[in-house]
C-alpha cells in the first residue's frame, strides 16, 4: 500500500510546523519535522511512504491533489494548524474526491487539541491520529494493509466508523524509546532534497536544518502550543551518542548545510544532558555549528562548554520585563535572572535570538514600554515581537475564551489576507489593534537604532559567514518595519 504525508498548500511560504505558524515577516519556513519523523517510522516499518511539503515545493491546491491523484494512496496523512485549519480540511476533501478510497487522518497541533470538532467538519476526514502520532500511524497503517478498516482499540485515534458515529479511543503513552526514531535528516535528504534550499531561518546560517534531540518540554509557559497539545510537560531525550551520530550523518551526507538547529522545545531543561552532548561532540572531534532552543536560566559553565563545541546561538523566550506577568503566564523566571542569563551567554561567546511574547494576562501600556527596553538593553542579535497568539489547547486559549477576550469568527482569522500574524485578543487593558501596532513599533525601533546596525555592520566585518543570513532575512523584514499591522476584525466569536 502506499502511503501520502503532506504538508497541504495554503499561503505562500507558509510555515505550518512553528510553534506560531503563518507567514513571517522575516522569510522563515520551518522544516515539517514531526511529520518528517512520522514519514520515516513508516518506512522503517516496510511501507511506501510519499513526503510532499507544499509550501516549500511551492505547490497550489490544484497541483497537489493532481500529485496525490497520481500516487493513488491508500492512507493520506495531513498535518494542520489552527489558522489553516478550514484550508488543510478543504485539501484533504479535494484528495478524497479524486482517491475515493484513500483513508484521512489529520495530524497536528489543532486537531489534537480539537479532534472531535475537526473530525466533524467535513465527512471527508475519516480520522484525527492525536498528540505525538508516530505510532499511531503505524497501526493505521497495518489495519489497512490487512484490509481491516476497524480503527477500535487504536490508541490515540478519533476517527468516524461505519455508522458515521465520531469515536475517541484512549491517549496512546508518549515514546520512550527516542533513539528508535530514524535520522530525521535522512527523511528530508530522501524526500525533500529538491526543496532543501527553501526552509530559512532568520537568525541561523543558510542553509539550515533542524532535528530534534529530545521531545516535550518541562516547563509550564501557558501559551506554548506543542507540549499542552502534542508532546507533553516532559522532557524526553535522545542518547547523547545518537544525537551525535546524526549529526556526523549530516555533516557527511548532507555537507552543504551551515547550521543544524536542535528544535527541542528547551535543551537547556536538561542541563546535564546539554554539556555531555557537548562533551560528546568535543570528544569525537566534530567540527559542525549548531544551535537551539533555551530557557533564559542556564548556568555559565553549561552556556560556555556548549558554546565551544560549536553552538552559535540560543533562541531564547523572554517574553516580558515585568515580573507580574512573567507569574501570570507560568514562566517561573525572574526578571534579574533574564539580565544575568544574558550576560552570561554574551560572555560565553553565543549569540542570543530573543522573543518577545504581548498581551498576556496582566499586560498594561507601562509593562509594554517595560519590555522594550529590556529588547534595547539585552545584548541580542536578534529579536521578534509577537501580540500574544492563543491557540485551542493551551491555557491562555482557555483564559482569553473564558473571558471573551477573543475577536475572531473563524480560525482562519488568525491571520491577515497575507498570511501574516493578525492579534484576535483585546483585553479591558489594551486592545488587537494596540498590540498589532506595538509589535509593529518595537520592532522599528530595536532593528533602526544606529547602535544596532553599527553592530550588525561589524559583525559582518568580522564574521563574514554571517552575511547572507543578515542579508535574506533583512530584505525581507525591511518591507514591513513601515507597515502598520492590519486591523484585526473587532466581532466576537
Amino acid at each position: 500500500m502506499k502511503i501520502l504525508t503532506l504538508n497541504p498548500p495554503y499561503f505562500h511560504m507558509y510555515s505550518r510546523s512553528s510553534r506560531s505558524p503563518a507567514v513571517t515577516k522575516s522569510n522563515t519556513l520551518y522544516y515539517p519535522i514531526y511529520l518528517a519523523y512520522a514519514t520515516g517510522l513508516l518506512e522503517k516499518n516496510g511501507f511506501d511512504v510519499t513526503l510532499l511539503d507544499a509550501p516549500a515545493m511551492g505547490m497550489d491546491r490544484d497541483a497537489t491533489v493532481a500529485a496525490a491523484e497520481r500516487l493513488n494512496p491508500s492512507l493520506v496523512v495531513v498535518d494542520t494548524s489552527t489558522p489553516s485549519i478550514e484550508n488543510d480540511v478543504a485539501v484533504a476533501s479535494a484528495i478524497k474526491r479524486r482517491c475515493p478510497r484513500a483513508t484521512i487522518v489529520l495530524v497536528g497541533t489543532h486537531v489534537s487539541a480539537m479532534p472531535e470538532e475537526s473530525v466533524a467538519v467535513s465527512e471527508n476526514t475519516d480520522a484525527v491520529a492525536r498528540k505525538e502520532y508516530d505510532l499511531t500511524l503505524i497501526e493505521v497503517a497495518s489495519r489497512l494493509g490487512n484490509s481491516a478498516r476497524d480503527f477500535s482499540g487504536v490508541a490515540g485515534l478519533t476517527y468516524r466508523n461505519g455508522s458515521g458515529n465520531v469515536l475517541h479511543n484512549p491517549d496512546r503513552s508518549f515514546i520512550e524509546d527516542l533513539d528508535s526514531l530514524p535520522f530525521v535528516s535522512s527523511v528530508y535528504k530522501r524526500h525533500l532534497s529538491s526543496c532543501l534550499s527553501r526552509y530559512f531561518y532568520g537568525a541561523n546560517l543558510y542553509p539550515v536544518l533542524a532535528i530534534l534531540s529530545g521531545r516535550g518540554c518541562p516547563h509550564q509557559c501557558s501559551f506554548c502550543v506543542y507540549p499542552q497539545t502534542m508532546t507533553g510537560n516532559r522532557y524526553r531525550v535522545r542518547s547523547v551518542g545518537n544525537t551525535v551520530d546524526e549529526l556526523e550523518y549530516i555533516k557527511r551526507e548532507l555537507p552543504e548545510v551551515r547550521e543544524v538547529f536542535l528544535e527541542d522545545d528547551t535543551l537547556t531543561a536538561n542541563r546535564h544532558r546539554a554539556r555531555e552532548l557537548a562533551e560528546e561532540i568535543l570528544r569525537r572531534g566534530l567540527k559542525i555549528t549548531w544551535s537551539t532552543n533555551s530557557r533564559a536560566d542556564a548556568d555559565f559553565e553549561t552556556l560556555r562548554l556548549i558554546h565551544k563545541s560549536g553552538c552559535r546561538l540560543l533562541c531564547v523566550g523572554f517574553e516580558s520585563a515585568d515580573q507580574t506577568i512573567l507569574d501570570s503566564i507560568g514562566k517561573h523566571l525572574t526578571v534579574e535572572r533574564i539580565y544575568q542569563f544574558a550576560d552570561d551567554a554574551r560572555r560565553a561567546g553565543l549569540l542570543i535570538h530573543g522573543c518577545f511574547v504581548v498581551g498576556n494576562q496582566g499586560e498594561t501600556r507601562e509593562s509594554l514600554e517595560k519590555t522594550l527596553e529590556m529588547a534595547k538593553a539585552l545584548p541580542l542579535d536578534t529579536a521578534q515581537f509577537f501580540p500574544i497568539m492563543v491557540y485551542p489547547g493551551t491555557k491562555a486559549y482557555q483564559w482569553a475564551r473564558s473571558n471573551n477576550y477573543i475577536t475572531a469568527r473563524s480560525f482562519r482569522e488568525w491571520l491577515t489576507p497575507d498570511g501574516l500574524h493578525r492579534s484576535v485578543v483585546s483585553t479591558p487593558n489594551l486592545s488587537a489593534e494596540e498590540l498589532g501596532a506595538f509589535c509593529d513599533r518595537a520592532r522599528r525601533e530595536f532593528y533602526l537604532r544606529p547602535r544596532y546596525l553599527f553592530s550588525k555592520a561589524r559583525q559582518v566585518a568580522r564574521a563574514p559567514t554571517e552575511a547572507g543570513r543578515l542579508f535574506r532575512a533583512g530584505r525581507t523584514l525591511s518591507r514591513f518595519l513601515f507597515r502598520s499591522s492590519e486591523t484585526p476584525p473587532k466581532r466576537k466569536c
